[in-house]
């Protein structure tokens, strides 16, 4: 009995010893901080790192930073860079791109020019030590990214200008850091600076050129096996974060740099990204910011006045100089004060890269132990203030989205209702991916799949078969995190079922596929497509996906004269806009002058960043010579109309065959709005 008692025993003696033990204990903070602190609005974020000071060896001692707190940790800080650069709307920061320039060089300037004066003069630094320190107050981490993740706000311009700077300024300090390591050991010299650019320069060539070329082919040949989608994923991370730490930068910058890579390939709403995000949120990030915890002595501030002093002090200019570059960012392009304070509270934690500078400045003998523990203290601080004012500017911006009126609770985007009609025959796991991105995240309605069936003697039987094969499609999408809806119907002509379904749901749009068959295409649009546009005014999807939606490189849109006119225009315009920032794809836009107008004031109307190529085209009678431009991997998409309207013209009504017959081997999607 006392050897089972001592045996026990033994198990709980600090600091914990057992890989099994840790992780339970890691993932019941996990499991309770938010829990526990929610009701006191305390962000998780701070409970989580508030939680690592306590059971820290600073703290009770429960945990030590042994070798597999470090993998844990450094996993879910290159996540957090991953996701960071996985959200990023690459459209957006195009677009916003000199922002980021612009941002990049304040947040590196500014912390630097107030930093160094009052390291070098007021606390009496040597020059090495001065600059390294300096330089600290310009990096930043994304500790408080999920946040941002979390109210759904990684859109806005203020995040893409932070997230393009944030890896402007890193990127410097870690040069920087290499040269000023170089200068202090006197190896500063030509062959120094050739090794750190071709080494900079063959990185670069991999990750964006050769990863998303192989990306590209292993999603389309490995597109059956779903597993092996997010191995290859985390594999690329980690790949990146290793050649990365070659080259002479730092893990988190080729994690960062990862996620850009495979950025075009993983749209925000695909089930590959909800795993990813999903596993990232629940587990390796959380388990970074306790990590950060772990590493704080508060002690310091408590082992005497000059300790006390040069941690505040630090910490003053730390926080001084972030806020007025975000300041002087919001003043630059006249940016909301809500922005501003997004753009401070993402870019004023500091936490990996400040931690591993100032890590190595020590090893090297450049700082001593009261700057490194100033800097541990500066890491506590700016996490848990960056956590209050990140969450306050989310909401705020969440609050001056719903004012601008494209996000309140009553709109009829809640309401939004898609129809995908299915047959044994359907090609279904495209058009359902198409669905799934097109969908209004805020719709209340779940994605409804019909399957009509005919009106025969075995119809109930038939019913019950359609029903068993189509709920197992939601495993197919359930990782997307969309409800289904799944029917089926009996009706002696498909297309009549189709329609009545429609109106039972009061569905907005219909999505169906398009047949592949030559010679088939006008009996389907004869029949079957004239007769739903018959009985309902819904917005028509014809479907031809050749291959999955996020293989192609480009949105090749033609739309009729008149267009502009018709009902249902604005809402074929805003899922053709929805599809093109998913997917990170250009738009070549094929129209005429005053429909080109149209789109532009509406995608400025509801604030939509899109990276549009006009061509002017009205030569409908010579309609294919507006394809010498297409691209080899573009996917069409034709605006037609319903006979009667006011953008339907002669040539309308043959192009669906025409399209069959001589681009059969695109991606083709024609809309009826």
């Amino acid at each position: 009995m006392d050897f089972v008692i001592n045996q026990f025993a033994h198990q709980f003696q600090l600091p914990l010893q057992s890989p099994v033990l840790i992780f339970s204990l890691i993932l019941f903070i996990i499991l309770l901080a938010p829990i526990l602190l929610s009701p006191l609005r305390v962000p998780s974020i701070v409970g989580l790192i508030m939680a690592g000071i306590l059971i820290g060896p600073h703290g009770l001692n429960v945990l030590e930073q042994s070798l597999f707190v470090d993998v844990f940790s450094t996993i879910g800080l290159l996540y957090i860079m991953f996701l960071a650069g996985l959200d990023l709307n690459l459209i957006e920061f195009k677009a916003n791109r000199n922002k980021s320039y612009v941002f990049g060089a304040f947040t590196f300037l500014i912390p630097l020019s107030l930093g160094f004066p009052v390291c070098y003069y007021l606390l009496d630094m040597d020059v090495y030590a001065s600059f390294l320190v300096a330089s600290i107050f310009a990096t930043h981490t994304l500790v408080t990214y999920p946040t941002v993740s979390k109210y759904g706000i990684t859109k806005d311009p203020s995040v893409a200008i932070t997230v393009g700077g944030t890896i402007l300024t890193d990127t410097a300090v870690l040069i920087a850091l290499a040269v000023i390591l170089g200068s202090h050991s006197g190896s500063l010299d030509s062959a120094f600076w050739l090794r750190l650019v071709v080494s900079i320069a063959l990185f670069s060539v991999f990750l964006f050129v050769v990863v998303p070329r192989f990306a590209r082919w292993f999603f389309q040949k490995m597109e059956d096996h779903r597993h092996a989608h997010y191995i290859f994923v985390l594999a690329v991370m980690f790949l990146a974060a290793f050649l990365a730490d070659i080259a002479s930068l730092e893990g988190i910058i080729g994690a960062f740099a990862a996620g850009l890579a495979l950025n075009k390939f993983i749209p925000s709403s695909s089930a590959l990204m909800n795993r990813i995000e999903f596993i990232g949120n629940s587990l390796f990030i959380p388990f970074f910011l306790i990590s950060v915890g772990m590493i704080v002595d508060v002690r310091v501030l408590f082992s005497g006045f000059t300790s006390l002093m040069i941690a505040l002090a630090l910490t003053l200019v730390a926080f001084a100089g972030k806020y007025v570059a975000a300041h002087a960012t919001q003043l630059v392009f006249r940016m909301s004060g809500s922005q501003r304070l997004m753009i401070f509270g993402l870019s004023s934690a500091h936490a990996a890269a400040t931690l591993a500078v100032i890590k190595v400045g020590h090893n090297f003998g450049i700082v001593d132990d009261s700057i490194l523990n100033a800097v541990v203290v500066i890491v506590l601080v700016s996490c848990v203030i960056a956590s209050f004012v990140t969450e306050h500017a989310a909401r705020q911006l969440g609050f001056d989205t719903d004012k601008n009126g494209r996000k309140t609770a009553s709109t009829e985007l809640e309401m939004e209702q898609i129809l995908v009609p299915i047959s044994s025959t359907t090609p279904v796991v495209n058009l359902l991916h198409l669905a799934i991105l097109i969908k209004e995240r805020q719709s209340i309605h779940p994605l409804a799949i019909v399957n009509v069936v005919p009106n025969t003697d075995e119809a109930e039987e038939q019913v019950a078969l359609a029903k068993k094969a189509m709920s197992e499609l939601s495993a197919e999408i359930s990782g997307a995190d969309v409800d289904l809806n799944v029917m089926a119907t009996i009706d002696h002509n498909p297309a009549v079922g189709i329609a009545r379904t429609a109106r039972e749901i009061a569905a907005d749009i219909i999505i169906m596929n398009w047949s592949q068959k030559t010679g088939v295409m006008r009996k389907i649009i004869n029949n079957s497509v004239d007769s739903i546009l018959y009985h309902t005014n819904k917005t028509l999807f014809m479907c031809n996906l050749q291959f999955p939606i996020s293989n192609h490189t480009g949105v090749f849109v033609i739309l009729p004269q008149f267009s502009e006119f018709e009902t249902g225009f604005n809402l074929s315009i805003e899922k053709i806009a929805r599809l093109s920032i998913e997917l990170s794809l250009p738009i070549t836009l094929n129209c005429n002058v005053n429909t080109y107008n149209a789109v532009q004031k509406f995608t400025k109307a509801q604030e939509l960043t899109l990276d549009i190529k006009f061509r002017e085209f009205t030569a409908w009678e010579d309609f294919f010579i507006v394809f010498r431009k297409l691209g080899e991997k573009d996917l069409i998409i034709l605006m037609s109309a319903r006979k009667g309207n006011i953008s339907h013209n002669i040539y309308i009504d043959q192009l669906p065959e025409k399209l069959e017959r001589h681009l059969n081997n695109f991606s083709k999607i024609l809309i009826y709005p």
